[in-house]
């Protein structure tokens, strides 16, 4: 049986993973209201870095959005303002998010913090971030007497 290194924090994502379906499944009210800032968040990996996306749209200026790395776990928070040009009394459906988002994901491979490229282009968030070189994973060869 090969070893496979423990990875405790892989189970927490899974769970976080199970409570996001269950919400904008079961609860899609929740997952739309003006108190939930439910984020999607694509993450996928070329040769050379790993690409997270996701879609915020209403952004109005860079200082509405921040992007924090910290052992490979990748944050993505901020707000949505908007400036209601009706009053309160007057609207009869609001669907549109309003209000701070926050989003915490593990990344799939160890990233460097230099060089991370983010670009907001149509409502979309694009964060790419490059690989480490090196893998901090080895196989070691057991040596038998």
């Amino acid at each position: 049986m090969p070893l496979v290194p423990y990875e405790p924090f892989r189970q927490l994502e899974n769970m976080r993973r199970q409570l996001d379906r269950f919400f904008t499944n079961d609860f899609p009210a929740l997952a739309t209201s003006p108190y939930f800032g439910n984020l999607n968040v694509d993450v996928y990996e070329t040769e050379n870095e790993v690409v997270a996306t996701c879609d915020i749209p209403g952004l109005e200026k860079k200082e509405d959005v921040n992007i924090d790395i910290d052992n490979n776990i990748l944050t993505i928070s901020g707000s949505v303002n908007r400036v209601n040009e009706v009053k309160e009394e007057q609207i009869h459906r609001q669907e549109r998010f309003v209000g701070r988002f926050q989003r915490s994901i593990g990344l799939p491979h160890s990233v460097s913090t230099e060089g991370v490229r983010a670009t907001y282009r149509n409502g979309v968030l694009e964060i790419r971030m490059p690989k480490l070189q090196g893998d901090s994973r080895r196989r070691i060869d057991v040596q038998f007497h």
